[in-house]
């Protein structure tokens, strides 16, 4: 799923964040992200193996739950950094009696939101 990063108003899928909410690695995975970390730091601050930690963040990322982001390095190999994308959840009801999911997302600055899309245009090329 591609998000655009710059919107921050694609509304996230309920069953989507239900599911990596109620996954307790995922959980362990929120808990421990107070900042940008690799895929290999995540693995290492939670211990989760690797296999396990690219699927957990693979659905916390389509869940709309973790933001990626790139990081250039001069030597050329670029590391995806998992950032937290939410503040808050809510979940409530529809004027037709549906249930419906919101995020409250923080404050980003331009320079996150220009990394965040430029992440986006290294997946799509």
């Amino acid at each position: 799923m591609v998000r655009d990063p710059l919107s921050g108003d694609d509304p996230p899928d309920l069953q989507s964040v239900l599911d990596a909410l109620d996954d307790p690695d995922c959980r362990t995975i929120i808990q421990h992200l107070d900042e940008p970390m690799t895929a290999s730091e995540v693995s290492e601050e939670c211990d989760i193996p690797m296999s396990t930690t690219y699927r957990k963040l693979d659905l916390l990322t389509e869940a709309s739950l973790l933001a990626e982001g790139t990081e250039i390095r001069p030597d050329g190999h670029h590391a995806t950094r998992y950032r937290l994308d939410f503040e808050t959840v809510e979940i409530g009801l529809t004027d037709d009696q549906k249930l419906d999911v919101s995020l409250g997302r923080p404050t980003r600055a331009a320079d996150e939101r220009l990394a965040s899309l430029w992440g986006e245009v290294r997946k799509e090329t």
